[in-house]
């Protein structure tokens, strides 16, 4: 299965919620896509269902394929503690998503094209891989020559959330990833027992 490019607002909708932010197209048009998706009624849905939408909800919220959330997912199960909180430490450790975090992107697919273009470094490094896991005390940059970006200053210019686990320096263009946050500093409306019980099937 490819990455998904389609319409970020065909998603939000099957979802229900705008996962991917701040959407005016997804305000207008908030149920389900489809022809029929305004009129047509909902059957109640299976447990299962309900705990594979939850998953997909994930999936396309931090941009992965279905190997990949896999793998994590087993990364997280086999760590010490508990399996739900241990997923989410390590999805906001990646890199692409730490760049939309420390608002040097507007989006987590704005990062992962900074990454993948080699825009980014990490303890003054150039990475390119943007599943790449931080560790605490981290310091991500972006080069010398990439900071003045339009995108990235655009990201900059419009002073987003700031989070607990991230230490920014906006001039510098700089942010340390501190620790692995607590599941309760994580805003994304995912339930992760849910995740956790489908793939304990």
């Amino acid at each position: 299965m490819a990455r998904y490019t389609g319409p970020k607002t065909k998603i939000a909708r099957k979802f229900g919620e705008a996962i991917y932010g701040t959407d005016k197209y997804f305000d207008k048009r908030s149920y389900a896509p489809g022809q029929h998706g305004a009129s047509k009624k909902r059957k109640t849905e299976s447990e299962y269902a309900i705990q594979l939408k939850e998953k997909q909800k994930a999936k396309y919220t931090y941009g992965m394929l279905e190997r990949q959330f896999r793998n994590l997912f087993e990364k997280a199960a086999r760590k010490k503690g508990v399996t739900g909180d241990n997923l989410f430490k390590f999805l906001e450790a990646r890199l692409d998503n730490t760049i939309f975090r420390l608002g040097f992107a507007a989006s987590r697919q704005q990062g992962r094209q900074l990454v993948t273009h080699k825009h980014v470094t990490v303890n003054g490094e150039v990475v390119n891989i943007p599943s790449f896991t931080l560790k605490p005390g981290d310091v991500v940059g972006l080069r010398e020559r990439s900071k003045n970006l339009t995108v990235v200053q655009d990201a900059i210019s419009k002073k987003g959330k700031r989070f607990n686990w991230l230490v920014v320096d906006e001039k510098a263009v700089t942010g340390t990833f501190v620790d692995y946050p607590e599941r309760d500093q994580v805003p994304e409306n995912i339930n992760e027992q849910l995740i956790v019980e489908l793939y304990s099937k």
